[in-house]
């Protein structure tokens, strides 16, 4: 329920209303830790895929873009330039939607292979920057059916390097060790799950939307006391560092480059859910073409200058619809002020120092939460859908193409390297055969 000590109701709805400042500075913080776990995953991820060193100061890096680069992508978003941003309180963040994606481009590349990710990055921000001018003109080809079974795909493909991280690690430099899947990392995953399901269904108010925070808090707590936690990497990180164009290099390779335009369609459809979300809850009305068009720009243009500078895909973050729904407030001033807390951490190396030691099994216990809720969402998503034969083969098909390639990654070995990237991926191949066989299947009475 809206706290009316904030304003009228009718100011609690305007998304140019601003909140007395005392209160604002903090509901704005509130918005960055709802997701500040979700954000900087992503980048610790990418940085195991690549075989990057844990305490090495390129994996800092990509972790202090993902704080810098969300939060400059939400003022983008929340303030505009122009036609672009929504001008509503949509926080951004990196998205994980990409990773099957660029997980298998970057695996075991070292820091070489970022250079051609974040060109990459570039190009598809790019392209999902012009998605803009047609985002109303394509949702036809994108129904429940689809965005649902896309979804799921995302959180069945993410699932695994929950299950590594938890053991120990994701990589052969990790399964090697003799720790790698022992009782000691599983532990403390498991303190990270309990945690989080006590404080979600147990616990009220905001720290309902900050239990896989809390969780990975615990879970941090209970390596540091068993000894997991180094803190080596914290001396040697500088206090304030700009980011640095093109510090990876810039090198195309057409698997990522395809890869991220095509999943780009996907973090569209996504945003545009998101977008009309927020108005629903926060304002009882639906999202008009202008801010659904303003929000779409926001994501491409966030995108592309992050992977200038290093940064990973962003993407609207759904976890601010449920806080929206919850505080009642649309002020996207509020958000704005969460969106220069995120720019000033990640001007602070030694702030992503201190992210870089948490342990991979603390990481485990929260992304394994996370990528099951992803999963989930998309079988929520796909509860919209009418199950009549048609629908019940587009799905069957499309799920044995997407998954059975994910798990026998060689099936298709005549392929060219790019295509064999992405269409191991498993995502890519599910969501064009079910475009397609929805677009060209006739319907059922």
């Amino acid at each position: 329920m809206a706290d009316t000590s904030l304003g009228s109701a009718e100011q609690l709805r305007d998304p140019n209303f601003t909140p007395p400042l005392g209160k604002a500075v903090p509901l704005g913080i509130q918005y960055v830790l709802a997701m500040f776990a979700s954000n900087v995953t992503p980048a610790i991820i990418i940085a195991g895929a690549a075989g990057i060193a844990f305490a090495a100061p390129e994996r800092v890096y990509l972790i202090q873009m993902a704080m810098l680069f969300a939060g400059v992508a939400t003022l983008i978003q929340t303030i505009g330039i122009g036609p672009v941003g929504a001008r509503l309180p949509i926080v951004q963040g990196t998205s994980f939607a990409f990773l099957p994606v660029m997980i298998p481009a970057v695996a075991g590349a070292g820091v070489g292979g970022l250079g051609g990710l974040m060109t990459g990055v570039v190009i598809g921000g790019l392209f999902h920057f012009c998605l803009g001018f047609i985002i109303g003109r394509i949702r036809f080809a994108l129904p429940p059916l689809v965005t649902g079974l896309v979804v799921l795909m995302i959180g069945l493909a993410l699932v695994e390097v929950g299950i590594e991280y938890a053991a120990g690690g994701a990589g052969d430099f990790n399964r090697d060790k003799p720790e790698w899947g022992g009782a000691r990392n599983w532990s403390v995953a498991f303190v990270v799950i309990v945690v989080t399901l006590g404080i979600k269904f147990y616990a009220r108010g905001f720290m309902t939307s900050a239990a896989v925070l809390t969780g990975l808090i615990a879970g941090y707590v209970t390596a540091l006391a068993v000894g997991m936690v180094s803190f080596g990497s914290i001396s040697g990180a500088s206090w304030v560092a700009l980011p640095k164009i093109l510090g990876f290099g810039w090198s195309i390779n057409w698997a990522i480059v395809i890869g991220m335009c095509l999943m780009a369609f996907i973090s569209a459809v996504e945003t545009v859910g998101d977008t009309s979300g927020i108005t629903k809850s926060g304002a009882g009305r639906e999202a008009t073409d202008k801010e659904i068009q303003g929000a779409t720009f926001a994501d491409g243009l966030g995108t592309a200058i992050a992977g200038l500078f290093g940064g990973l895909p962003n993407t609207s973050f759904s976890q601010n619809v449920g806080l929206v729904a919850m505080t009642g407030i649309m002020s996207r001033h509020v958000v704005t002020i969460g969106g220069i807390f995120l720019i000033v951490c990640g001007l602070i190396p030694k702030i992503g120092a201190i992210v870089n030691t948490i342990p991979y099994p603390v990481l485990g216990g929260g992304v394994i939460v996370m990528f099951g809720m992803v999963a989930a969402t998309g079988v929520n998503m796909l509860s919209d859908v009418t199950w009549n034969r048609r629908n019940m083969l587009i799905f069957a098909i499309s799920l044995s193409f997407g998954f059975g390639l994910q798990l026998v990654p060689d099936a298709m070995s005549f392929l060219g390297s790019t295509m064999h990237i992405l269409m191991t991926s498993g995502i890519l191949p599910a969501a064009i055969i079910a475009i397609g066989l929805n677009l060209v299947l006739p319907e059922e009475d």
